[in-house]
């Protein structure tokens, strides 16, 4: 993966960005994106594509990547701009604003999948980036990571959705859960049409705005 990405190098290429996303399919919470950059003699044993990892392994990774890169840039969008947007354009700006809030600016930029977000910095997409690039795979982990804690701590305020366990996505406990009590403000509703009629999701609008 690490000579995937010194491919790039070049006078012109010194600093690449891998980006990359997570929680395109949950059905609550936001969708959240991560930029690394690295220098080019860093390489850490285990770094791979997140959804190959246990938790518990992008757990142990997560202070390593951020402690031997150059810069990590993290960005979230909410479930009301998703939405707004749809998820693709959401996962899109999520990945432009993380790239904007390094530290140190890329001279190329690489996306995970197959779309990619307007930039004055070159950018190419990798369809199954995320398991080629190194730069790509520690950024699918560092974004996994954020989310999943970003879901445990609103599990709280929620705690009928076990967002704890699931993060948001559509196990049957979460699809049942919704059913029998509705969903709450920080569900996608624009995700939630095969699962709550029109004449619930009426009464969710009507519920939030009372709240």
């Amino acid at each position: 993966m690490k000579n995937f990405d010194k491919s790039y190098l070049s006078d012109k290429v010194k600093f690449i960005a891998g980006v990359d996303e997570a929680g395109r399919g949950p059905l609550a919470g936001p969708v959240v994106a991560a930029a690394v950059i690295f220098p080019d003699n860093i390489f850490i044993d285990g770094v791979n594509d997140s959804k190959q990892l246990s938790e518990k392994e992008r757990e142990r990774l997560l202070p390593e990547i951020i402690s031997k890169a150059i810069c990590v840039g993290v960005a979230s969008v909410s479930h009301g701009v998703i939405d707004t947007i749809n998820i693709l354009q959401s996962s899109l700006l999520a990945m432009k604003i993380a790239v904007g809030r390094m530290e140190q600016n890329p001279d190329l930029i690489l996306v995970d999948g197959n779309k990619s977000f307007n930039s004055a910095i070159p950018v190419l997409t990798i369809v199954k980036g995320d398991s080629k690039s190194f730069s790509i795979a520690a950024a699918s982990i560092v974004a996994k990571v954020t989310r999943d804690r970003i879901m445990k701590r609103l599990s709280v305020y929620y705690p009928l959705y076990l967002w704890e366990n699931n993060k948001g996505y559509a196990s049957r406990y979460h699809i049942n859960a919704i059913k029998k009590y509705g969903a709450s403000p920080l569900h996608r509703k624009t995700f939630l049409t095969r699962i709550l009629n029109p004449f619930q999701q009426n009464i969710i609008e009507v519920e939030n705005e009372s709240r």
